[in-house]
């Protein structure tokens, strides 16, 4: 690691902290020894970084604005991969937001970075992509935020049609088919909804609560115990 990756490390890691870092914490982060962090503490102080604190006790960061650190080329690809992903497979609406944060971080790309994007050799393509499950991934992500109701008409794997009514709690992507995860008030209990077998969808003015036992987190954690099991 470079010098100057290795001080913006430094500062991110102590920045806004409310306990201070000892010099072998930082050390043991950064894999350098703590006469590092001792010389590179004393540069960031010369050069006007508020670091506070002392040697044995720890350092940090209070109430300052500083830039963020630049990326490095491997962080740079994956924000980039990512947002490409979000461009193809989700709503018009967060395609857009994405689209936006990669124009204004390249917008303050050095050189040599700007040309990684622009030759970036990762596509995400999203052809089998329907309108309609652009519209209601739209409309789920709204339901989700506002913790509002949905009725949706829907097909099983079998093509049998039902209708339901759902807390959505969140949206999950399967490499290529996105599902709602849900509460669902008539089986009450979890369900998953592949967005592409909803033939309708509806939001309606009730709300709900996310619970302990009824959450993303709560789904998940099921998810995995049942996977332990096998």
């Amino acid at each position: 690691m470079h010098k100057s990756e290795r001080l913006f490390q430094l500062v991110n890691h102590l920045k806004g902290r409310k306990v201070a870092v000892t010099a072998k914490q930082l050390a043991d982060r950064l894999a350098v020894s703590e006469r590092t962090i001792y010389r590179d503490i004393q540069n960031l102080q010369t050069s006007g970084v508020p670091v506070e604190g002392e040697a044995g006790i720890g350092y940090l960061i209070k109430d300052c604005d500083l830039p963020p650190m630049m990326f490095s080329p491997q962080e740079l690809q994956a924000l980039l991969i990512g947002s490409r992903m979000l461009q193809a497979w989700t709503d018009p609406q967060l395609a857009q937001q994405a689209h936006s944060a990669i124009a204004k971080i390249e917008a303050v790309l050095p050189p040599h970075l700007k040309q990684l994007s622009d030759n970036l050799p990762f596509l995400a393509v999203g052809f089998t992509h329907a309108e309609k499950d652009q519209n209601h991934s739209q409309m789920i992500r709204s339901a989700i935020e506002s913790k509002h109701q949905l009725c949706l008409s829907y097909q099983d794997a079998k093509g049998q049609p039902s209708n339901r009514t759902i807390e959505p709690l969140g949206l999950v992507y399967w490499g290529g088919k996105w599902t709602i995860i849900a509460f669902c008030l008539l089986r009450q209990a979890y369900r998953e909804f592949r967005l592409d077998r909803i033939d309708s969808l509806e939001q309606i003015d009730v709300q709900f609560e996310f619970e302990q036992t009824k959450s993303m987190a709560h789904y998940i954690e099921i998810v995995r115990s049942e996977q332990c099991k096998t």
